[in-house]
């Protein structure tokens, strides 16, 4: 693979683009992506004993604040794609929805928990961003008259190949909860900057935070519960997946959260946290860390295997998914400071 070759063999440019052409092609194949495999060492202890349908229970972190928490796992058939979180806050006016979930069924799933607790409507979906396990589920609240809230940098993700080309592999791996009928929802309001949201008698902050984990990064407080649904700049009790994401706006954006008074943080990924600043503080340290080791490296012209033994990674290494992730968040970092100006 093409993170795995010397990186001094082709120029930093040169490598880039190869590196992303070699993203597509394997997202497209559905096969051996960097993804799939972060994902996948999740499952490795407990994929054989997946239920064909995952159980799902909306669980009460603050006053009127609620979410469901997807599995640590690969999507696949046996668990409907039910990989990431979603949250809802009950209002007076209505529910409002953060993230849909990765499939139409999961999405209509989370509207019977949803009827559970409250008979009031579903007003709106705020998007955190437009990965696919957060969105797949977005025609279901459309089809009961939800509005939808997103960045409009997601425009960029929706209407690009690699929105395309994942939904078409999807079809096929996540038959059949993926499926012909399965479409991309684009947002019916799209924001530019911060936003406060007032439903009823509930006030909700939605802040832009990305470029981070992705350009469109935007996060959704309710300043009533202290309660903040992070998305994906917070993965919970895990190393998080990089990527090709802007880290250090990233760290920017970890500053941004921990300046609100959280109570709570609903992360994209694993449990709500009541250690918020903990949590959050965990996501920064890793990507400073990797920065400034792979910065260096990258300065020095070290070749990244050798810069990459040369590391001390005991401050991370017992987390989950270290081994799965970690080299790979170091590449991609260190092609990313190749490349980033003072």
């Amino acid at each position: 693979m093409l993170m795995n070759r010397e990186p001094t063999m082709i120029s930093a440019m040169d490598r880039r683009q190869l590196f992303r052409r070699c993203a597509c092609s394997m997202l497209a194949a559905g096969l051996g992506s960097a993804w799939a495999r972060y994902a996948e060492a999740a499952t490795t202890s407990n994929e054989d004993s997946l239920p064909n349908t995952p159980a799902m229970k909306a669980q009460e972190v603050a006053p009127n604040c609620w979410y469901v928490e997807g599995l640590s796992a690969l999507g696949s058939p046996a668990n409907q794609n039910f990989i990431s979180n979603a949250g809802f806050i009950v209002t007076s006016a209505g529910v409002v929805v953060i993230d849909a979930l990765g499939s139409p069924a999961l999405a209509e799933r989370l509207i019977g928990e949803i009827k559970k607790i409250t008979p009031k409507p579903i007003t709106h979906v705020i998007l955190t961003h437009y990965h696919a396990d957060h969105v797949y589920g977005l025609q279901a609240f459309k089809a009961v008259g939800a509005r939808i809230i997103a960045h409009q940098a997601g425009r960029e993700y929706l209407y690009a190949d690699t929105a395309r080309l994942r939904l078409q592999a999807s079809r096929e791996d996540l038959a059949p909860w993926i499926n012909e009928k399965t479409h991309l929802v684009e947002a019916d309001e799209w924001i530019s900057g911060p936003k406060e949201l007032q439903v009823g008698d509930t006030k909700l902050m939605l802040q832009p935070v990305g470029p981070a984990h992705t350009p469109e990064d935007m996060a959704i407080y309710v300043p009533a519960s202290k309660a903040l649904y992070a998305g994906d700049l917070v993965f919970r009790n895990r190393i998080p997946f990089v990527g090709q994401a802007d880290s250090r706006n990233w760290i920017t954006s970890l500053d941004k959260l921990l300046q609100f008074d959280a109570v709570v943080v609903v992360p994209g990924h694993g449990p709500a946290s009541r250690e918020a600043r903990k949590d959050m503080e965990l996501t920064r340290d890793y990507l400073v860390y990797l920065r400034k080791t792979m910065g260096a490296a990258a300065q020095d012209m070290t070749p990244f295997d050798e810069a990459y033994k040369a590391t001390d990674w005991s401050a991370f290494e017992h987390l989950p998914l270290f081994g799965a992730a970690n080299r790979m968040n170091a590449y991609n970092t260190y092609l990313l400071m190749e490349h980033e100006t003072p």
